[in-house]
């Protein structure tokens, strides 16, 4: 089974003061026109996006610089609520790397979890492919600084945004490519997961 964890984009949230997207219809074909056209303006973190180093680190890859490789591949989400520590990180890669061998270099957190600055280190320090979470940033919506510098000075993706509330916990195959943006600093993402069956594996009981 296929299941699509992306926020729609016209209705997606936004991080507080940054702007959202915005539609205008260019041609229509009910109005006469050969077919419908439309334009769209957007902040290259609405709803559900990857954050590239360069979001935070001035001398660091944009989007089309980061391995693909990071994007794509074996998952594990798990449930938290409220501060992911430093504890809570080691024993959420534990139960991942347990559950199928490489799941643990992609974490998606699901709930209302803010990933704190002792487990961004863990995270950094474990030298995972990618985290995501549900919220609009991975670290504290009113200090987010320390979080995306440890993550981003390692090469860790921040997937943010995306949408949890109806997968079970456990592994999954994840396929999470933005756009290519040359030199962007953020992107948006189509982002889905596929059952642990439908991508030919198992995870261990």
């Amino acid at each position: 089974m296929i299941y699509d964890i992306t926020q729609p984009l016209y209705e997606c949230e936004a991080y507080p003061g940054d702007p959202k997207p915005e539609k205008r219809i260019i041609s229509s074909i009910k109005n006469g026109d050969v077919c419908n056209l439309s334009y769209f303006s957007m902040c290259a973190h609405n709803g559900t996006h990857i954050d590239a180093p360069y979001h935070f680190i001035n001398d660091g890859n944009g989007v089309d610089k980061i391995n693909p490789e990071k994007f794509v591949g074996p998952c594990y989400v798990e449930t938290a609520c409220g501060n992911v520590t430093a504890k809570a990180a080691r024993e959420m890669l534990e139960r991942a790397k347990k559950a199928y061998p490489g799941a643990e270099k992609r974490i998606l957190i699901k709930g209302k979890a803010t990933v704190t600055p002792e487990a961004a280190r863990v995270f950094s320090a474990a030298g995972i492919d990618l985290i995501g979470n549900e919220s609009q940033t991975v670290g504290p919506q009113e200090s987010p600084k320390a979080v995306h510098l440890e993550l981003l000075s390692a090469n860790i993706v921040l997937l943010e945004g995306v949408r949890l509330g109806g997968i079970a916990d456990g592994v999954y195959f994840l396929c999470a490519a933005p756009l290519n943006l040359t030199g962007g600093d953020g992107a948006p993402v189509r982002a889905i997961l596929l059952d642990a069956e439908s991508a030919g594996f198992s995870q261990r009981s």
